[in-house]
């Protein structure tokens, strides 16, 4: 390596002491969905993750914003686990492969082995798939059955409708207002990452 590149290397590693999370689980769209700053938003989480030099557990598929946040971390040079069932591979992987591949039964096993493997999540804009998977993390949450930190990439306000909806399950009593804390939220991928730090 020479001096230069050493120096840069230096300059990075020292901006940041390591983070407490050594992999994070991303959920979120197989489709690119319709506004670029979805595309871009992908692209910064993925690139915050190398910064802060943590490794990426995700659904598996080489498209949509799944596809643009694992390439993003991938290209950096972190290590990347992609979990998909056999029965979408032909549907979500296209050309090659990005990491670690892992195939897997169904659905249920597929989300059982992303939260084992990681130490936080995080959900990008996405479908029902999406905010399934969302919802079954912050309800182990709320039962005790993980400790570990749920965050929101709300951008442009598209999760801004779920929130008022669990607001107002708080409020009807529905959700305890303590539960209401799992969720974690932000508009940028620097921001949500910094507080699921704390």
């Amino acid at each position: 390596m020479d001096a230069q590149r050493q120096a840069q290397v230096i300059t990075i590693s020292s901006k940041r002491s390591p983070s407490r999370f050594r992999r994070v689980c991303v959920f979120c769209g197989s489709s690119p969905g319709k506004k670029t700053s979805y595309q871009l938003a992908a692209i910064q989480l993925g690139n915050e993750l190398v910064e802060r030099s943590i490794d990426l557990v995700y659904g598996g598929g080489s498209v949509g914003l799944m596809g643009l946040v694992s390439h993003a971390v991938h290209d950096g040079g972190r290590h990347v686990i992609g979990v998909i069932p056999r029965t979408l591979m032909r549907r979500e992987i296209t050309g090659d492969t990005v990491g670690e591949v892992r195939a897997v039964s169904g659905m249920h096993q597929r989300k059982a082995e992303m939260a084992r493997q990681a130490d936080a999540f995080i959900a990008l804009p996405g479908g029902y798939g999406t905010l399934e998977e969302l919802l079954e993390v912050i309800t182990w949450a709320q039962l005790g059955i993980h400790d570990k930190p749920v965050g929101l990439l709300n951008v442009d306000g598209y999760y801004n409708s779920l929130l008022s909806f669990i607001d107002k399950a708080v409020d009807e009593g529905f959700i305890a207002a303590a539960a209401r804390h799992i969720i974690i939220s932000a508009q940028t991928a620097h921001e949500l990452l910094s507080k699921l730090e704390v």
